[in-house]
């Protein structure tokens, strides 16, 4: 009864809470080995209310800036970072450090009272420039074959080479590749490309545009992000970031990289959404205006593959969708753990369509962190092999061999060694390899689980998700995933009475689960 309790407080918690999730922040999950001696759990606790935003005499802003309505206050919570509160206020850590005179980003308190940039009293541009169905990696993108089309263009890009994770790639792959990890479709990338650099259609690009082919550098983090294979998963994470931001996050706000701000204009498309937030990332005002006009990027676009406004293709998701049966990707009668609660599905920028879990290892008998587990995580339903390359594994549950239509399940830091091969036929409960550390970003041994369809990121939980479209929650299994709304990471498994709290370590809380 008492687990009815906290998720009843939980649900009442969610539902005042503002869905805005992180696409800066890189968070990494590490193994599941036992705590030190004292240490305590935050998800444990009841998370805490809402601050209270308030009204306060208005500090000096950023010159682009300054066409906002008063600033407002935050005070900080337990757990609070300023990546994480920028996200949530709809504006960047620049922003904040400068506003709050603060030189040292991580030396928050609690308690402490932030000056926040107020509401925007500009509203953006309203110009449709992309629909939703060719922003995602989806049915509409079947027939499109990147490469091909890349290599048979005179400009630069075909000609590029690039090693990405040990091994020599073509520019055209590499936007193949970009474009399969996100879940973006590739005419958006390659349209990108062209517009900035002209890399397209022009040979002789400069030094300079194949180090920054998107964006140059704007800030000290930017200056790491050479080359294109980084610059394009740059620019597919912003646009995933708009797009389920927009549909999903109630994004409603975008600061450019002047500091100007912009509310979005009512009605905007998540998919038009996508194009103004990636673009407002890395153009000062008077160049964002230009990229989001009738005559920029959708001019370009249009040039290339054709005025995209003309025969939209449906929107990927439909209404009521439900969830096919899916049972926990784990080995039958074995407990392992639940160590992250939604998060993103490839990328902070993504929904938040995935949740990790740990194998059962005995920490004292493996080699750190990061090994090869003895255990294998299991398919979650029948389904055919469509990816098996780098860590990852789709599994396609309608079973015609295609990732781009219907549902879709990923697994991510599977071992190459015992991984199943592509084109293999699986019933649910059939083993898919073995958790590592292989693919992405990780610190620690453990499997990476997400869902799609038709190509599209669904949230993994959404309890205050907003639009017209409202995902079917997660379900393994009988546990059911729940966010803890603006919380990456964070969230609980509950069947009937039974509640699980996603925590990286284990005896710290209850994250146990078994099929």
């Amino acid at each position: 009864m008492r687990w009815r309790i906290l998720l009843a407080g939980l649900l009442l918690v969610a539902a005042a809470i503002a869905c805005d999730r992180g696409v800066d922040e890189v968070i990494v999950i590490t193994a599941t080995f036992p705590p030190p001696t004292g240490a305590t759990s935050r998800a444990t606790e009841m998370p805490p209310m809402p601050s209270t935003v308030v009204a306060t005499a208005a500090p000096s802003l950023p010159a682009a800036a300054a066409a906002t309505q008063t600033p407002l206050t935050y005070v900080v919570q337990a757990g609070d970072t300023l990546t994480a509160i920028a996200l949530a206020h709809n504006t960047t850590v620049e922003t904040l450090l400068s506003l709050n005179e603060i030189t040292n980003p991580d030396a928050l308190f609690e308690g402490q009272t932030l000056n926040l940039p107020g509401r925007p009293v500009q509203t953006g541009p309203s110009v449709p420039l992309l629909p939703d169905g060719l922003l995602v990696r989806g049915p509409a993108s079947v027939d499109f074959d990147a490469i091909e089309f890349a290599t048979a263009q005179p400009g630069r890009l075909r000609e590029m080479r690039e090693v990405v994770d040990g091994a020599e790639m073509s520019g055209p792959a590499i936007v193949e590749r970009v474009s399969r990890e996100f879940g973006v479709d590739a005419r958006v990338l390659l349209a990108m490309l062209e517009y900035r650099n002209r890399l397209l259609t022009i040979r002789d690009a400069s030094l300079e545009a194949e180090l920054y082919p998107i964006f140059a550098p704007i800030s000290l983090g930017d200056l790491g992000r050479t080359g294109l294979y980084r610059q394009l998963a740059w620019a597919a994470d912003r646009l995933n970031a708009g797009y389920y931001g927009r549909k999903y996050r109630r994004l409603e706000i975008l600061e450019l990289a002047d500091g100007a701000r912009y509310l979005l204009a009512d009605g905007l498309e998540p998919g038009t959404a996508a194009v103004q937030h990636v673009f407002s990332k890395m153009l000062a005002e008077p160049e964002w205006l230009r990229a989001v006009s009738p005559n920029g990027f959708l001019a370009t676009y249009s040039r290339l593959f054709g005025n995209p406004l003309t025969a939209p293709p449906e929107a990927p998701v439909p209404a009521n969708l439900v969830q096919p049966e899916l049972e926990l990707p784990i080995g039958e009668g074995e407990t392992w753990y639940f160590t992250g609660g939604p998060h993103g599905g490839w990328g902070s920028g993504s929904a938040w369509a995935a949740v990790d879990f740990a194998p059962p290892d005995d920490p004292a008998e493996v080699n750190g962190p990061c090994y090869v587990s003895a255990h294998f995580v299991t398919a979650a339903a029948d389904g055919v092999v469509t990816w098996s390359d780098g860590g990852v594994v789709i599994l396609d549950l309608d079973g015609d061999g295609n990732e781009f239509t219907g549902w879709t399940v990923l697994y991510l830091h599977i071992a190459s060694q015992d991984r199943v091969a592509e084109g293999a036929v699986l019933r649910a409960g059939e083993e898919i390899g073995r958790p590592s550390c292989e693919g992405g970003v990780s610190n620690g041994t453990h499997a990476h689980f997400a869902r799609r369809y038709n190509g599209e990121w669904l949230p993994a939980s959404c309890m205050d998700c907003t639009g017209s479209a409202t995902p079917p929650p997660m379900v393994l299994g009988g546990w059911q995933v729940v966010d803890l709304p603006g919380q990456e990471y964070q969230g609980y498994l509950v069947k009937g009475d039974e509640l699980r709290i996603a925590e990286a370590a284990r005896g710290v809380a209850p994250n146990e689960v078994q099929r």
